[in-house]
């Protein structure tokens, strides 16, 4: 009974995120989807509705800003309160996540048995959500969430810690279930088109996620981790939405996921062809990006940005309302030219990446002082994200700049991090942003671009991230941290959690020092 009460969200979640001609071609009637006998038509609207939260309009954005990837352009103003750190809830990405996604993966898992390939699916992809969550807002409606059709309308907050202790418990859970003889409808899913195994990669990779972005808190413990990511089952692929044409697990040719149709497109591209040009009128380059990339002749720049006639430029952070000439060449900031974003058709939309996993693991050998383990797994994961962009020559070869150096934990870190920030643009943006709360790289450089343009140019902290010049009273001189809560939580539910006063407030597992 519960599955006919979620199953009209899923309709919902699919038609208005990505349409449903061909995603919903089968053979029932959509307007009778309560009499389907099976949860598993269900599963694309979760895959496709989590996937346009974590890269649309929020989280996209927002991590593409606050990561430094991208500033707002000088001659518009629609994601000005990104760079000047104004508060922002995320509100469609909750609805998103919450009122579709996780009540979709419910019904699906409800309706499923426990050793069922459509289990697997539902339980991975909900603790994966769930993840999401809270490290983006932190304390959050968890263990009584879920339950409106129970009665339980005002739902308890739950504290992050609380919500990653349970979180960790189900992916126990969940691979400790025997799933040799599970099978699933490739027909239906649309990251790993029925791939058992793969699942099982993704519930270990999750698993290694949770227990890595606590690394700065109380309830790390390397020696756990370095025995799991030893014996573990993890991800050689990517975990996504494709974008292009794909093989599925039976070597079956998949159609592309997106279609150059209002509101079946990628997310980003839907901003800009079936929108109002978000991307083209107002995403110019940062330059804390751009130059990091440039001055270190990295391959990708070109599959990451478009350049102008002039060759690569990058505008400083949040500089948007500059009339001044900063770099002295007789052109006004606002009238210079410079590299702009644009999305392919065929983009697709990772959840957990090959280079994530890699980097993760690179992490764990890095702590616990096995430099050698450290640089394979590090040299994967850039490897992998060359491969991906198909970006031409070697950058960790001896003498060039992503070369592994054998130094001592902090600087292996930092090394990881530094190239895990250029890896996630354009796909992992929201994980971007939570990895740099989490290990502080890149750094935060004090330099006040407004107080002295010239010498800003000429002495630009390249690999430092910067203060917006407008968001830089916002905060302190600190930068975002996490969004407020959204309005639909505070307003509609008496046991919200506390409101934030801005987004400089930390979730629970962002204490490392710095900003």
């Amino acid at each position: 009974m519960k599955f006919k009460i979620f199953i009209g969200a899923a309709l919902v979640t699919l038609m208005t995120t990505v349409g449903c001609e061909k995603w919903l071609d089968v053979n029932e009637d959509p307007n009778n989807l309560s009499d389907l006998k099976s949860p598993e038509v269900v599963i694309p609207a979760a895959q496709i509705s989590i996937a346009n939260m974590i890269m649309g309009w929020d989280m996209g954005f927002s991590g593409g800003y606050w990561s430094q990837y991208w500033t707002q352009n000088y001659t518009a103003s629609q994601f000005k309160y990104l760079d000047e750190y104004q508060e922002t809830g995320f509100g469609n990405a909750y609805t998103g996540l919450y009122a579709g996604a996780l009540n979709d993966l419910k019904a699906i898992a409800i309706s499923s048995e426990t050793n069922s390939g459509d289990y697997l699916i539902a339980e991975a992809l909900s603790i994966y959500t769930w993840q999401v969550i809270t490290d983006v807002w932190g304390d959050m409606p968890y263990f009584e969430a879920l339950q409106g059709d129970e009665g339980v309308t005002g739902p308890v907050t739950n504290t992050g810690q609380e919500i990653y202790t349970d979180l960790l418990k189900r992916v126990d859970d969940l691979l400790a279930i025997d799933f040799d003889d599970a099978v699933i409808n490739s027909k239906y899913d649309f990251i790993f088109g029925g791939d058992v195994h793969s699942w099982v990669q993704f519930a270990n990779s999750l698993k290694l996620k949770l227990m890595i972005r606590l690394s700065e808190t109380s309830n790390y413990d390397n020696a756990a981790v370095l025995a799991f990511i030893q014996t573990g089952d993890f991800l050689d692929h990517n975990a996504q939405i494709h974008g292009g044409v794909w093989e599925d697990s039976h070597g079956d040719e998949r159609p592309a996921t997106w279609e150059d149709k209002d509101g079946k497109r990628h997310p980003m591209v839907e901003y800009q062809a079936g929108g109002a040009n978000y991307l083209s009128t107002n995403v110019i380059a940062s330059r804390t990006f751009l130059d990091y990339l440039r001055v270190n002749a990295d391959p990708r720049i070109d599959n990451l940005f478009d350049a102008p006639s002039g060759g690569h430029l990058g505008a400083f952070q949040g500089d948007f309302a500059s009339k001044e000439d900063s770099d002295g060449n007789g052109t006004p900031d606002d009238k210079e030219e410079y590299s702009t974003v644009e999305f392919a058709a065929s983009s697709d939309i990772p959840l957990i990446s090959e280079w994530e996993v890699e980097f993760y693991i690179a992490e764990v050998y890095t702590r616990a002082g096995d430099n050698a383990n450290a640089k394979t797994h590090y040299d994967n994961a850039v490897e992998a994200s060359l491969d991906y962009w198909d970006a031409t020559g070697s950058i960790t070869g001896a003498g060039e700049y992503a070369e592994w150096q054998n130094g001592t934990i902090e600087e292996g870190i930092k090394q990881i991090a530094m190239q895990k920030w250029v890896s996630y643009c354009k796909l992992q943006h929201i994980e971007a942003f939570l990895e740099r709360n989490r290990t502080k790289y890149p750094s935060v450089n004090e330099i006040d671009i407004e107080a002295d343009r010239q010498y800003a140019h000429l002495n630009f902290p390249v690999g430092d991230f910067t203060i917006s010049v407008n968001g830089r009273g916002k905060l302190n001189g600190n930068l975002p941290a996490s969004p407020i809560y959204p309005n639909t939580l505070i307003n509609r539910n008496p046991n919200s959690p506390a409101q934030k006063l801005d987004v400089g407030q930390k979730v629970w597992w962002n204490v490392k020092a710095g900003k």
